[in-house]
């Protein structure tokens, strides 16, 4: 049975909001989830621009919310774990499963703004490497004693972290991907959870469906992932509204203001290239010029009856295990988020259930 959630992007410059007006309607949706019986609030990390320059620290802000909510699952969506070292995040991350009761879902992303990278004076084809040997690190920390570290990028010996994770043996793990099948496939070898990095458009979906086929058949064929089942999430845009004419026609404006935001971050990539990131150039510039709705990522815009259809496509098509929904883009309002998590969790979801 798929679960929902939402997701928190933000893209959102000063001027048209402040960061305490931004938290503060966060927060509001956040408890409101909560309220509404949805299982997740995820919250993702980035810095220096209108495009996640509000999510600096994903555990931060998932601390207040664990403060004000008491059954919504906290997951960071994820961690760039190539800017950390290893005992810092295996000791922030056990700290905030505490503080949650047990609440908290860890998810690592590998970070893929050129920007960013210069900023923190890391090479960007080093990032893969830096970026599995940090999260295959925090576990380690979280599930061993005197744990000993010798890599390129981070060193130590003997270490035992503190705290000690709420959660038996630790908080589930996910790992993002966007088109590189070596991730799909590590991600599966490990037996961490699928967080498919960013919603594909209708043309990809075939693509984005064999990987994560792939992924799903490397975890079972991994011999330490037995008896354990894989979990698959994606993030989708979402705005609901009584009527498809004025989901469509708000629903798109929206995306076309966090698409031009996003594509003025992607700048960075051009005359950029990596051994890491094979075709990132080429797919940052693609998705930021393809359009406001489906043409660059799949999105869910209607009103209510629609909203199930298009949801029930895209769980089939791509047999997810949670859907995470996108509130935050295009800069909306508190109002213009809470309608659209208020109509799907009593109007959207109740039918998801029903046969077609």
């Amino acid at each position: 049975m798929t679960t929902y959630g939402i997701s928190l992007l933000p893209d959102t410059p000063p001027l048209v909001r402040s960061a305490e007006e931004y938290y503060g309607n966060l927060l509001a949706v956040s408890e409101l989830a909560d309220d509404l019986g949805l299982e997740y609030v995820k919250m993702t990390e980035h810095y220096l621009h209108a495009y996640g320059g509000y999510c600096p620290d994903p555990l931060a802000f998932l601390s207040a919310v664990a403060a004000r909510t008491s059954r919504v699952r906290l997951m960071t969506g994820g961690i760039q774990a190539s800017f950390h070292h290893p005992i810092q995040l295996a000791a922030r991350t056990a700290q905030l499963d505490a503080l949650s009761g047990g609440r908290l879902d860890v998810g690592f992303a590998r970070a893929f703004l050129p920007y960013e990278f210069d900023a923190f004076g890391i090479d960007l084809d080093s990032s893969k490497d830096r970026f599995r040997a940090v999260v295959d690190a925090v576990v380690r920390l979280w599930t061993e004693s005197r744990v000993s570290e010798d890599t390129p990028f981070f060193r130590y010996r003997d270490a035992d972290s503190l705290p000690l994770p709420t959660q038996d043996p630790h908080p589930p793990v996910w790992a993002a991907a966007l088109i590189t099948r070596s991730s799909f496939e590590w991600i599966g070898d490990s037996g961490y959870n699928l967080l498919i990095a960013s919603a594909p458009s209708r043309e990809q979906v075939g693509q984005v469906r064999e990987m994560i086929d792939l992924y799903r058949q490397r975890f079972a064929a991994a011999p330490k992932n037995a008896g354990r089942r894989p979990q698959v999430a994606i993030s989708v845009a979402l705005y609901l509204a009584d009527s498809d004419e004025e989901a469509v026609a708000e629903g798109n404006a929206a995306l076309r203001r966090h698409w031009d935001t996003f594509g003025a971050a992607a700048e960075s990539w051009r005359e950029r290239s990596s051994t890491s990131y094979q075709g990132y150039r080429e797919a940052m510039v693609d998705k930021h010029q393809a359009g406001p709705s489906e043409a660059a990522g799949l999105a869910v815009i209607g009103s209510p009856r629609s909203a199930v259809e298009q949801l029930r496509r895209i769980e089939a098509e791509l047999g997810t295990d949670v859907v995470l929904f996108q509130l935050d883009y295009g800069q909306q309002s508190l109002e213009s988020m809470a309608r659209s998590l208020k109509l799907f969790a009593t109007e959207v979801r109740p039918r998801l259930g029903e046969a077609p």
